[in-house]
């Protein structure tokens, strides 16, 4: 990058000392930490003036490095809204005579609700996200969910960022909000049949959800009745209901195990039953058909998930009987139940597949396509007794696409396309799998994609994305915006490390807790595999990772900088010792199963302290860096990318450049409104592009 004369700002040192295990550390930068950070989480304005001074000085700084990009930045924008279809609709889904679909007028940053009487009817728009959002600096539409009888619509919103929603109640036929308002709310909910009541969750003082309850419309929200409260502050709970509408569903869970509650959704007023007891490593997903329960389990060793059946009277383990057996490297991702099929979502060697089963007679097909990377998901609508599956499918050349499947006769109808109005050629891309060999001599799948016209060699820019945590696949889909890159000469990869389950649950579980290493010599592997192919060479790769994505950014250039010439860290995990010591943030009990309690045990200390980005900062060269954080993100605190970038400063040798950009009116996902948030892709792309010194094209 080229040199400036703006002085990057250098946060106090007011060091603090902790010691667990006999082991002491110091934190130079713990200030950074608010002690009110949860009123800030909600209102940044209350955020004390020491560190908002400090996190405006950094945005400063980051606004004068980047000033020489101010055309290029334009430049990106105009191309990234031009792949956008300004007035695009949903497929419409059906529930009886109504239809239902959201779509953005020409300009418009949020999404609009809207339904039609009858497939060709006039349209109704039942919420105005442009509208509800006018004079807010946040907005963001959560869960809706209208009544069984069509009469009634629940949604929440966030105004924040801080992902604490208040629901709201509209009459459908007026168009007017009732005097209901429900806060604190996690965002998700469901109606009993009743279409007067509504389950949903709420908050506890460390925003976790913690609290189901019951509403009856009309009645004072003070007087909701608890239906069910979570005594373990590790487990998180939410509502569901099942596909038929038969039963309202209460799920506690962590990230390991998992428990489920069920009640009539025609007789709300039931104390829930519970369907099977926790078990420690056990997970489930219930569902009903006709008499019976299926259930999406992995119990009984079955690490990669088999589906059973139990009739209704019975729930207890014993009985659950195999009707989708275990099948070791076959990941059973999920199911959907309808009144004739069961269908299941699968993942092999990192390839997606829909298997549809006839449940009268058992037999299967299933939906595969032949390109060599892509993204396929199967979707349930409103209708239970239907033959129509809708599919959503997209590769990294492929735009999406929307089918209906006839699962009875397997025809398959393009319902939609995406549309890029600047223009967009499949063909002028190709896409391909390589696998790079991980120390221990496992095989790491490599996605990736460039232009046919693009030979691939030393001199390449190389960006590489990576995750890795919580069980969570990285599906190579289409995305317009990387074109902004891949256009440029970059080829894009995807390394599909441990910690997801991209290669069965074996993957996430060698990915996690003592063996969580291996993500980041997994992401090392793959780097060195890409240099030895010749897609690049040493120094001249990129990195990027979001939230625990940007805890491996953190990790692998903290081991391996000379592998990279620039890295983008998005709201980074990446202060994890401090975190994962500290039980009142919002999800660090529930993240225990993940990357251990490092409170109670010395080795799960040792092994956290091994990789935490901010606690092995070292004096070496590091890639030129972009960070990114929200003060209303409960997810990762602000703190921890401001504590690190801080440190980074301090400790880093010179010559590469360094910058931190704080949202301080949003949260995790960052800016609300489709076109604010491709203001924020412009920043990334223009710093990326900047640090090869490709601003002109």
């Amino acid at each position: 990058m080229s040199d400036h004369d703006h002085r990057p700002p250098r946060a106090a040192h007011e060091p603090v000392s902790y010691t667990y295990h006999g082991h002491q550390r110091w934190d130079e930068f713990a200030w950074l930490r608010a002690e009110n950070w949860r009123e800030a989480m909600l209102d940044p304005s209350v955020l004390p003036e020491a560190i908002a001074s400090h996190l405006r000085a950094e945005n400063e700084y980051a606004r004068a490095v980047m000033a020489d990009t101010s055309e290029l930045q334009d430049r990106l924008y105009a191309e990234l809204r031009g792949r956008i279809k300004e007035d695009d609709s949903s497929v419409p889904s059906r529930d009886g005579s109504w239809y239902y679909y959201s779509r953005f007028r020409e300009g418009g940053q949020q999404p609009l609700l809207c339904r039609r009487y009858g497939e060709h009817g006039n349209e109704v728009i039942l919420i105005d996200g442009d509208a509800e959002a006018e004079g807010l600096d946040y907005f963001r539409l959560g869960g809706t969910e209208h009544s069984p009888d069509q009469q009634l619509l629940a949604y929440a919103v966030d105004t924040t960022g801080a992902e604490a929603f208040e629901i709201r109640f509209r009459d459908l036929a007026s168009g007017e909000d009732l005097a209901d308002r429900i806060g604190n709310a996690r965002g998700d909910f469901e109606w009993a049949a009743d279409s007067r009541t509504l389950f949903y969750t709420t908050l506890d003082a460390d925003h976790r959800p913690k609290w189901v309850y019951r509403h009856t419309l009309g009645d004072p929200v003070p007087q909701d009745s608890i239906v069910y409260e979570e005594p373990d502050p590790g487990f998180f709970v939410g509502v569901g209901k099942t596909e038929s509408r038969l039963y309202l569903l209460i799920d506690a869970h962590d990230h390991t195990t998992s428990e489920v509650r069920y009640i009539p959704a025609d007789e709300p007023g039931l104390t829930p039953c519970v369907f099977a007891e926790r078990e420690r490593e056990v997970e489930y997903e219930i569902s009903d058909h006709d008499d019976n329960w299926l259930i999406l389990t992995n119990r009984g060793g079955a690490e990669d998930f088999r589906i059973c059946w139990t009739p209704v009277a019975d729930t207890a383990p014993s009985a659950w009987q195999d009707l989708i057996p275990h099948e070791s490297g076959r990941l059973i991702q999920g199911m959907l139940v309808f009144q004739d099929w069961l269908v299941r979502q699968e993942l092999v060697d990192a390839q997606p597949r829909v298997v549809i089963r006839h449940l009268a007679d058992g037999h299967e097909h299933a939906i595969e396509f032949d390109e060599a990377c892509y993204g396929l998901d199967a979707a349930g609508g409103f209708e239970y007794a239907t033959n129509t599956l809708r599919l959503g499918y997209s590769s990294f050349a492929t735009p999406s696409r929307v089918y209906d499947y006839d699962m009875a006769t397997g025809e398959r109808i393009l319902r939609k396309e995406q549309t890029i109005p600047s223009g967009h050629d499949p063909d002028a891309y190709t896409s391909r799998r390589l696998m790079a060999t991980a120390p221990d001599g496992e095989q790491v799948p490599v996605s990736l994609f460039h232009r046919r016209d693009v030979t691939p060699s030393a001199e390449t820019p190389l960006l590489m994305y990576g995750y890795g945590a919580y069980g969570m696949t990285e599906t190579p889909g289409f995305s317009p915006n990387r074109l902004s890159l891949v256009d440029r000469g970059f080829v894009l990869a995807v390394a599909h490390v441990r910690g997801g389950m991209d290669k069965g649950y074996r993957w996430y579980r060698e990915g996690k807790l003592e063996s969580k290493p291996n993500t980041f010599s997994d992401c090392i592997a793959a780097a060195e595999s890409l240099i030895a192919a010749g897609y690049s060479s040493a120094g001249n790769l990129s990195l990027l990772g979001g939230s625990a994505g940007g805890m491996l950014v953190g990790a692998v250039i903290n081991k391996r900088p000379d592998l990279f010439h620039a890295a983008v860290a998005d709201v980074p995990f990446v202060d994890v010792l401090n975190t994962m010591l500290d039980p009142t943030l919002p999800l660090t009990p529930p993240e225990w199963p993940e990357w251990g309690n490092p409170i109670e045990s010395a080795d799960d200390y040792d092994t956290i302290l091994s990789y935490s980005p901010y606690d092995n900062v070292a004096h070496q060269r590091y890639p030129h860096l972009l960070v990114t954080a929200g003060v209303s993100d409960p997810r990762v605190t602000y703190w921890e990318p401001a504590k690190w970038v801080a440190r980074l400063r301090d400790q880093a040798a010179a010559g590469s450049e360094l910058l931190l950009w704080t949202n301080m009116s949003a949260g995790h996902g960052g800016s609300s409104g489709r076109f604010k948030a491709l203001e924020e892709v412009a920043f990334r792309y223009a710093f990326l592009l900047r640090a090869y010194g490709l601003t002109a094209g």
